[in-house]
């Protein structure tokens, strides 16, 4: 906690920066909004995430910002890159592993402040037209599968957007003007996913 102000770092990809929508919109930002509208104080969040970047390219880095730092929460949702790249599930495994590994250490070994989110499923998407969606959404259930094991043995809390998600197959406003990532509507309602599990984890 920094001066009353519970700190937050977002770990992640396109889906953490908020491609497509203004900064405030993206789903960290959200999540501090909404938690400091129920009486909590958060200070605007830490981010480290790209748009592409694999379980390697955020493990990557996440070392050369040799951060000490320690935060009360800490977000972590990556992997839609390495299905989107074809790369061995099984590496992702282990990379994962090592992202959840150095999320705790940055919540001070407290699970209780770590939040893995799900990965979405972009084969609903316009951006995706042409290809098999079943196939992608198949590989991304087994992504998911990985995520959300990793995440219980650690003892951290789980957050299922991929439902969600998969809404915009039928509801365009789900969708940012890119065809491919979430509106701010869409973030939206993975915050309030996102900020239940954190009410119950961190009490105010």
């Amino acid at each position: 906690m920094n001066n009353g102000m519970l700190t937050y770092l977002a770990l992640g990809d396109s889906y953490t920066i908020g491609e497509s929508v203004p900064a405030e919109q993206s789903f960290p930002y959200q999540l501090s909004s909404e938690l400091n509208k129920v009486s909590y104080k958060v200070s605007e969040p830490t981010i480290i995430a790209r748009t592409g970047w694999t379980t390697d390219e955020l493990i990557g880095a996440i070392r050369s910002r040799a951060m000490t730092q320690k935060f009360d929460i800490v977000t972590l949702l990556i992997g839609v890159n390495n299905q989107y790249r074809n790369y061995n599930i099984n590496t992702y495994r282990t990379e994962f592993v090592q992202l959840l590994n150095t999320a705790l250490t940055f919540a001070n070994g407290n699970a209780k402040h770590v939040f893995v989110l799900s990965i979405p499923d972009w084969g609903v998407t316009p951006f995706a037209s042409g290809q098999d969606a079943n196939q992608i959404g198949s590989e991304i259930d087994a992504y998911n599968a990985i995520n959300q094991q990793e995440a219980a043995k650690a003892g951290v809390s789980y957050v299922n957007i991929t439902p969600v998600s998969r809404m915009a197959k039928t509801d365009a406003s789900l969708t940012a003007a890119d065809g491919l990532h979430p509106s701010a509507k869409m973030y939206g309602q993975w915050v309030q996913l996102l900020k239940e599990q954190v009410i119950k984890n961190i009490p105010n």
